[in-house]
């Protein structure tokens, strides 16, 4: 059977070429992220994927996680084990503030060890990527007792966090959430009891740690209609004594799991509040701000489910070629008559859609590092303008990562069922658990739609386009640059993106002013649009990529073999891949109006 192991030569060249490590080691407060540091890191969180969490995902995605009475829930075979070493081993707090236990690294180094985590088991990954958003929003917005009281067991891993924004009634609707948050003056430093149902609540109940903090958003009685009438709530499931001991059981409870169609060991909960008299809250930062502080945890789960699609596409893809180069089947096309069997890599359509896979996978790698070191620079650069600069770039760029990384995942991972033939169809091959578990990353944190919806408008219609053109701008040169390449290597390359960059240039014209004057039609178009971006900025970084492979192989440096496998790779996507940026703009030019001409009856 194949197991994971990280592609860390890949994750090396990204790091260090494309996303610029050795700059954010240079900015303040990160100066312990030198290459020989970030590479023992990775090191060692290769081996803790391969060594711990990849045996593991098997068993999980065949036991599932179990509901029992009395609201409990028992994980599978080794998780919990698994949980306690990787707590214990300091994973949880990489990027987390040392004042609160943390070891305060650069989210460009999360990012990395983030996929090495989804790409060995992501029903795992799920439970520490929430704690890290709940850890997030009390770091920011909470008050100085309730950091006191949970973040350095949060940070530690000793206790997880969740976020409970889903109702039965209140999908992606936040406006139509109807839990209850009421002043209660009985219950000295807690103002509020919860009383409602959340569902959806990804590690809503475990065994693996002895109190979960929930962060729930809910309606005060005075509150207003509307998304403007949600406050967050810190919920803990074991009430913390003031010398910080766990008291009594609050009145949150678990009262049923879901059965999925992928991710089986992680938890889906039901979870009711205030069944038996109401359960403890407080309120985290100001009443009727709930919202704006739970897009803080929301923006950073959106870029790391980003993450799981690149682990979980990098698995597929290890799985299929590993399958590839051990299947005998047939004689290949065009090879030696006298060989009267081949292994299916040398069938020319698996060699495509191994390539594919591999090519893909790629690139929204590089785009996901790289805005990760825009993170690291919109937080930390010395420039005020520098940061304002690359703020703008993440804003751009978080719902691409999330939205087009997971729909990428979904390629990555049919063809990688594909690659196996019959076989692929078969659980024990494993090629059908990662598409199962990939499908629900285009879902969870925002559907598509949504990233696509915020991209149109927020971030693209907003300021006219600007960020947009600007990002683009930078695609072109370097296509003009690359078109030009005397050796000519690089030329085809460069042809492509600069034909890539013109249509995307076309849509962000079209979308800007019909986002006002034809907003159905815009909202028609989001989806293609997202993926437009993705493909031509997935594209960009691919070029850039082989342009430094290029310059390495004149300079006789490095590894020369991955090197030319880079520039191959980067050609494959742009004369195969890149091409589809026209078919896309004319769909979002031209197509969208034919979306709304059905009307309901007709469907």
């Amino acid at each position: 059977m194949s197991t994971y192991r990280a592609p860390m030569q890949e994750i090396q060249f990204v790091l260090n070429e494309l996303a610029g490590l050795e700059q954010i080691s240079k900015l303040p407060g990160y100066e312990d992220a030198t290459p020989d540091t970030v590479t023992a890191i990775l090191e060692e969180a290769s081996k803790f994927a391969s060594e711990v969490l990849d045996p593991l995902n098997a068993v999980g995605d065949r036991e599932g996680a179990t509901w029992q009475d009395g609201g409990k829930v028992k994980t599978a075979t080794g998780f919990k084990d698994a949980y306690r070493r990787f707590a214990e081993n300091g994973w949880n707090g990489l990027t987390k503030n040392p004042e609160h236990g943390g070891q305060g690294l650069p989210q460009l180094v999360a990012t990395a060890v983030e996929e090495m985590w989804h790409g060995a088991n992501m029903a795992f990954a799920l439970c520490p990527l929430l704690t890290q958003g709940a850890i997030e929003a009390l770091e920011l917005c909470g008050s100085d007792a309730l950091k006191a009281t949970y973040l350095l067991k949060m940070v530690e891993g000793v206790w997880t966090g969740t976020m409970n924004l889903t109702e039965s009634q209140a999908g992606s609707d936040l406006a139509a959430v109807r839990t209850r948050a009421v002043p209660s003056s009985d219950v000295p430093g807690a103002p509020y009891k919860l009383y409602g149902q959340k569902i959806f609540i990804t590690y809503g109940e475990q065994d693996y740690t002895d109190n979960i903090i929930h962060l729930v958003l809910a309606r005060t009685p005075t509150a207003p209609e509307g998304v403007k009438g949600i406050s967050l709530f810190l919920v803990p499931k074991v009430l913390v004594n003031d010398d910080g001991s766990l008291g009594e059981r609050n009145d949150v409870y678990c009262v049923s799991i879901e059965h999925k169609l992928g991710i089986h060991a992680s938890p889906t909960a039901v979870l009711a509040y205030g069944d038996h008299g109401g359960a403890i809250g407080y309120l985290v930062g100001e009443e009727n701000r709930g919202l704006e502080y739970m897009f803080i945890m929301m923006n950073l789960a959106r870029f790391s489910v980003g993450i799981e699609g690149v682990g979980i596409a990098e698995r597929s893809y290890q799985r299929a070629r590993d399958y590839a180069r051990d299947r005998v089947q047939g004689r290949a096309p065009g090879l030696d008559k006298t060989v009267p069997t081949a292994t299916i890599l040398q069938h020319p359509d698996v060699r495509r859609m191994l390539l594919t896979m591999k090519a893909q996978t790629e690139a929204i790698r590089a785009l996901a590092y790289v805005t990760g070191a825009a993170i690291d620079n919109a937080h930390r650069h010395p420039d005020a303008e520098a940061r304002k600069r690359h703020q703008a770039f993440v804003e751009l760029m978080i719902p691409i990562v999330k939205g087009w990384s997971t729909e990428t995942a979904q390629e990555v991972t049919y063809l990688g069922v594909q690659v196996h033939g019959g076989m692929g169809f078969i659980e024990e091959t494993g090629a059908a658990q990662h598409y199962r578990d990939a499908r629900i990353t285009t879902i969870y944190e925002g559907t598509t739609a949504i990233q696509a919806n915020d991209l149109i408008g927020r971030k693209t219609a907003r300021d006219g386009g600007a960020v947009a053109r600007s990002v683009i701008r930078e695609i072109a040169a370097l296509a003009t640059v690359m078109s030009s390449d005397a050796n000519g290597a690089l030329a085809p390359i460069g042809n492509e993106l600069q034909s890539a960059a013109a249509a995307l240039a076309s849509a962000v014209d079209w979308v800007v002013p019909a986002y006002g004057n034809a907003s159905r039609a815009a909202h028609a178009a989001s989806v293609p649009y997202l993926r437009l971006w993705g493909l031509v900025a997935g594209g960009w970084q691919l070029a850039r990529g082989a342009q430094i492979a290029a310059r390495m192989l004149a300079e006789n440096k490095g590894d020369a073999n991955f090197y030319r496998g880079k520039i191959a790779s980067s050609r494959f996507y742009a004369e195969c891949l890149l091409p589809q940026a026209a078919a896309l703009a004319r769909a979002i030019t031209v197509g969208s109006e034919s979306v709304l001409e059905l009307t309901d009856e007709q469907f």
